[in-house]
Formats: structure tokens, C-alpha cells, sequence
């Protein structure tokens, strides 16, 4: 495959490659997530206030993105991708939830007011509008895409984020103590449907030879999923084991290769559990905003991760150096935010030395 915007696509997937393995070809993966497209740029332009039908305009979407490609060359592995998001709760809305709107995401209205209404939960393959419009969005980027760009498939959270999507995080958290027997099939019917509709991705984007590849912007040659659990951080260490661990080593046995998302302090609590999965290829830390939001606190787990599994981190670009002075480069994949590709050079000549 050859991409118009990123000459070095094939050696980028090398490093990726490379990086599975906790190997180095001539430095680490490094992603420059700030000179990437985001739909809320071009949300603005749209014909109307409408939230929803900027989301699911099919043709503005992906003409949006090809004009956002034009006079633009990707460093390191910053790979041009559509991706068809319409809200880290699209699986549950394709169960029957609700989404509302706004400029940059989406988020869902908790559906299970009463334990009777998970009757109404079903997913219907040509009924359900979210997931035909995700559909639309993902054809319609496949048919521009030759030469240009990867396309990926939407976020897909089955298992325990599923049923809290649906129920409401808090009221599931107490609903593990009142009512656990519930949640647990309430977990189990948000994953039969998980391996249906995560092949049916895969087969659109395989039909078009593109790698498995989502929001995490890791293409993979195989199949690839973006796991994780972010429920976690609002229960035990024990609760997790009994709720969230056997739905995750359910989920993970769909793709051939998974990255963990480990959504902070909260759910790396139990990151002990999630090392010991071997269907876990490796792990993405994301540390959080605010106090958490510096990388340095965090290079003791990020050296017990980095033991055991390659990982993501996203470094400040203002602790980058600290950071490379205290850490090994081998199995790690940086994001780095940065002004524009000059400054994206000059950090890629670095890096190459620290490796």
C-alpha cells in the first residue's frame, strides 16, 4: 500500500511491527496526534445548527477529511485515517440506546430505568439508524480511500462500559451489591453480539485491503481491537475480578492482536490482572488530565507495563527529555502533541538518538 500524504508509509509499518515485538528498526513508533483531523474542525461549517445530521452526513464527512489531507505530509507513524465516530457509545446505541449530540462527541442516555426494560435491549442489523449510519460512513470512506488514506472502523466498548452505558454508571455500581446475578447477564448480553459485528467491520475494511485499525490509530495487518473497562475505576479490586474480568477475556478472544485501554489511576489498579492475559498484545496508558497529566509520576508503572507488554504513552512534549532520560525506548509508542512538522523533525532526530 502506498499513501500520497505519507511516503513512508511501508517503513512506518515496520516500526509497528517492530513495536509488537518490544523491538526497535531505528526508533520507537511516534504518533503526532495534534496535526491530525477532527470532524468538530469542520462541524462548524456545516449547512445547518443540527448536531445529529452533521455526524451523520456521510458525503460532508469524508469530503471534509480528503480537503483536510490536500498540501499535507504525516511524520513517524501519524497515519491519514477516516475514522467513522459517532461517540465512544455507539455499540450500545446500536442495542436500542440514545445519543445526544454536540460539536466535538456524543454520549448516551441511560435506557434501563427498570430492570424489566432490558427486555427492550436488541440489536436488528438493518434497523437500528446508528448502526446504519456508521455503515454509510464507513462505505463511503472506503470508496475515496485508494492512494489517499486508511480508513478504520468506529469505536466498539461490548462487555462492562456497555452495560453502564445502558444502565447508568452509578446505579451499576449499586447494582453490583442489590442486584449482582442482573448485572451479570446484563454483561453477558452485551457481548453476544460483540464478535457478529466486530467481523463485520473487519470483512468491510479487508474487502478494500486495509489493515484492522480504530480510534487508537495502530494498523494492524491481522485483526486488531481496542479493549478496556472503564467501569473499573468506580469498584473494587474484587469486583472487578467477579464482574469485569470474564467479560474482558471473553471480548479479547475476538481479534488476533488487542491494546488494552487503561483509562488512569482507577483501572490501573488492576493492571496485575490485565498483564496476565495473554490475548493482551499490549497496553495504552492514558494518564488523565490536570495533576495526573504529567508523565513523570508515572515511570515506575510504566516500567512494570513496559516488563511484561509494549505500551503507548502519551508524553508532555514539555517532559519529553526528562522522560527519555529515565526510560528504556524499547516496546514503547509515544504520542506527542506539537505545533507543526518542523517542530515533528526535530523531535524524530531525537528520539532516533535515545535509540
Amino acid at each position: 500500500m502506498e499513501l500520497e500524504s505519507m511516503p513512508h508509509f511501508a517503513q512506518s509499518m515496520q516500526r509497528i511491527f517492530a513495536w509488537y515485538q518490544k523491538e526497535i528498526i531505528d526508533r520507537p513508533p511516534v504518533r503526532f496526534m495534534s496535526l491530525e483531523y477532527t470532524p468538530s474542525v469542520t462541524n462548524k461549517s456545516y449547512k445547518n445548527s443540527n448536531y445529529e445530521e452533521k455526524w451523520f452526513d456521510a458525503e460532508f464527512r469524508v469530503e471534509a477529511f480528503i480537503e483536510s489531507l490536500k498540501d499535507k505530509i504525516f511524520l513517524a507513524e501519524s497515519f491519514p485515517y477516516f475514522y467513522p465516530f459517532i461517540g465512544v457509545d455507539a455499540y450500545a446505541a446500536f442495542h436500542g440506546a440514545d445519543l445526544v449530540f454536540d460539536d466535538k462527541t456524543s454520549w448516551s442516555t441511560p435506557i434501563i430505568k427498570d430492570w424489566d426494560d432490558a427486555a427492550k435491549l436488541k440489536f436488528e442489523w438493518k434497523r437500528n439508524n446508528y448502526f446504519q449510519k456508521v455503515d454509510e460512513l464507513t462505505q463511503c470512506a472506503l470508496e475515496h480511500c485508494d492512494g489517499k488514506y486508511l480508513v478504520g472502523y468506529t469505536s466498539l466498548h461490548p462487555g462492562v462500559d456497555c452495560a453502564a452505558a445502558w444502565r447508568g454508571f452509578s446505579e451499576l455500581c449499586l447494582d453490583i451489591y442489590d442486584h449482582p446475578q442482573k448485572v451479570k447477564k446484563l454483561i453477558e448480553l452485551a457481548l453476544q453480539q460483540f464478535e457478529a459485528i466486530f467481523n463485520h467491520y473487519h470483512k468491510m475494511l479487508k474487502e478494500k485491503n486495509q489493515p484492522s485499525l480504530s480510534w487508537m490509530c495502530v494498523p494492524s495487518l491481522t485483526s486488531m481491537h481496542i479493549p478496556g473497562c472503564d467501569f473499573a475505576a468506580f469498584i473494587s479490586q474484587d469486583d472487578f475480578a467477579e464482574f469485569c474480568l470474564p467479560a474482558i477475556l471473553k471480548e479479547v478472544g475476538v481479534a488476533d492482536q488487542n491494546i488494552f485501554h487503561v483509562d488512569g489511576l482507577g483501572v490501573a489498579k488492576n493492571i496485575d490482572r490485565l498483564l496476565d492475559i495473554s490475548e493482551i498484545d499490549a497496553i495504552q496508558w492514558a494518564q488523565g488530565m490536570g495533576s495526573y497529566r504529567s508523565i513523570l509520576q508515572w515511570v515506575p508503572l510504566i516500567k512494570k507495563i513496559q516488563e511484561r507488554k509494549p505500551l503507548i504513552v502519551d508524553v508532555p512534549i514539555e517532559e519529553l527529555e526528562t522522560f527519555m532520560s529515565e526510560v528504556e525506548p524499547e516496546g514503547l509508542l509515544l504520542w506527542v502533541r506539537i505545533e507543526d512538522n518542523e517542530e515533528g523533525t526535530q523531535i524524530l532526530k531525537r528520539i532516533k538518538k535515545w535509540a
